[in-house]
């Protein structure tokens, strides 16, 4: 094996790494047929010098329960990313970050990775799930959108709860539904 696939997602209390804080950080990591090798998550402190956007709390406001949990047994930032990429090393082969939307997600933890452990093993590149089901659907990007993709690839996939490893889970079993199709056309 000399690819992981490593699907990330991140919960935050804004739109912007550094002017806001990564809560939660989960992964799960794929080999290159869709198995599940293992996964990863943690609570992190916020960021004393950072903000909380007042739109995205609203967000939470209506999801309390789930922002809560995210304030449970939280780790410095730095403790919570010498952990993933600790765990990276042990899944063997080189991480390629899986996100919906990588744009948001990759850019919280590519940040926080740099700022606190020096440097991001995931290098400087992300797949993003949207841009790949734009090309397996030849269909424009602004138009590939979840309600508009087929029904059969959520079939059966976790539900989207806003807890990080979940929804990592969630999006990396998508990934692979994307792949299938792919190969059938």
């Amino acid at each position: 094996m000399t690819e992981v696939y490593v699907s990330v997602d991140i919960e935050s209390d804004g739109p912007c790494p550094g002017l806001n804080s990564m809560l939660q950080l989960g992964a799960v990591a794929f080999d290159e047929w869709g198995k599940e090798l293992d996964s990863f998550q943690r609570n992190l402190e916020l960021l004393p010098e950072a903000t909380q956007n007042a739109s995205t709390m609203e967000w939470w406001s209506g999801r309390q329960n789930v922002y809560d949990a995210t304030r449970v047994d939280t780790v410095s930032p730095q403790m919570a990313m010498k952990a993933m990429d600790s765990w990276l090393l042990t899944l063997g082969a080189r991480p390629v970050f899986v996100a919906y939307p990588a744009g948001f997600d990759f850019t919280f933890v590519y940040w926080y990775m740099h700022k606190f452990i020096g440097g991001c093993r995931f290098g400087f590149q992300a797949l993003d799930l949207k841009s790949y089901a734009s090309a397996v659907l030849s269909r424009g990007f602004k138009n590939t959108v979840k309600s508009k993709m087929p029904a059969h690839w959520f079939e059966g996939l976790p539900e989207h709860n806003h807890v990080a490893v979940d929804d990592a889970r969630e999006q990396g079993m998508l990934y692979f539904r994307m792949r299938e199709a792919r190969r059938g056309l």
